[in-house]
């Protein structure tokens, strides 16, 4: 692979703060590596994942000529330990708190753009978006994951909708993106009681694409692509089929982002102060074992999975 700036890919992008890139001219394939400093969906990601996306769709709707060095947009992390782990909690209690409607929806938005154009791979149609998630995904993480093409996780990758912890639900795409994919009652069920599930499971029921060995994600979305590649116009087709036939449109997604922001704005100080202790988790879940205290490793002892570190956290 490599830098945009250093190869015949001509699109010029400006040096981001939490996300970076590369470009692999053998496989027309362009990687985002999300990179924020807490592994959660803090607004300066989501504005510069959203910025992205508008750059790479302007750029291939500048020439049809263009479209054969870009292909794949690849969804991944800097730090494959987590994905991402969702939400930015720390945000949301302020906004609550301060009953600051409109700043909540204006995030909201941003995320409920970045999945709707994921989805709908730029509105490109010879374009095919692909995640991949080599460790934790949680709620938001989660949805970032479900709304591209292609779903790609390693078999230790770990996934869950936690929001039910602190009286929420997944709002930014979740019930949308699922019920493409498998059974409303099984989204409903993965959403209600914010199970933890392996990548084999979720594979299993048809909401992973593609399993890869542990280590092996990088090597799985290459060989996806090459094996993509030999039936290229077919696969393409089938993509605008599946988005003509059961589509997702902006205004559903805006619809529940309303339902998810009414919700938040009725939380109750108990909920926040959840809220607050499952932030806290996930700086812990984020920190390296040997700077977190004994303590708190005494006290998250029993918590074997990221989602049990929440529960624990929860007082659950």
């Amino acid at each position: 692979m490599e830098a945009c700036r250093e190869s015949a890919f001509s699109l010029d992008l400006p040096q981001y703060s939490q996300l970076c890139y590369q470009y692999d001219r053998e496989r027309a394939a362009l990687w985002c590596y999300l990179n924020p400093p807490r592994p959660c969906s803090t607004k300066i990601l989501a504005t510069e994942v959203r910025d992205f996306q508008i750059r790479v769709a302007t750029y291939l709707n500048s020439a049809p000529s263009v479209r054969d060095g870009l292909r794949y947009m690849v969804m991944a992390s800097a730090t494959p330990q987590f994905f991402n782990l969702g939400g930015d909690l720390e945000l949301f209690v302020r906004l609550i708190s301060d009953r600051d409607r409109d700043a909540l929806y204006e995030y909201g938005r941003t995320g409920i753009d970045v999945v709707y154009d994921n989805w709908t791979h730029l509105g490109i149609p010879t374009l095919t978006t692909i995640s991949l998630v080599q460790g934790v995904a949680l709620g938001g993480g989660f949805e970032g994951a479900l709304s591209c093409n292609v779903f790609i996780a390693e078999e230790c990758a770990q996934m869950a909708f936690p929001e039910m912890l602190f009286n929420m639900f997944p709002g930014m795409g979740a019930y949308s993106l699922l019920t493409r994919r498998i059974e409303p009652f099984r989204a409903e069920r993965m959403m209600r009681t914010g199970r933890q599930y392996r990548a084999r499971e979720l594979w299993e029921m048809g909401v992973v694409d593609v399993l890869a060995s542990d280590g092996e994600g990088v090597h799985a979305v290459n060989d996806f692509i090459r094996r993509h590649g030999h039936s290229r116009n077919a696969q393409e087709a089938i993509q605008q089929v599946r988005q003509r036939v059961n589509p997702i449109t902006r205004q559903e997604l805006v619809d529940v982002l309303e339902i998810w922001v009414d919700a938040a704005m009725r939380l109750t100080a108990r909920d926040l102060r959840v809220m607050e202790r499952i932030a806290a988790a996930q700086e812990l879940l984020d920190a390296p074992k040997d700077e977190t205290s004994a303590s708190s490793r005494d006290h998250y002892a029993e918590a074997e999975t990221p989602a049990s570190v929440l529960r624990v956290a929860a007082g659950g």
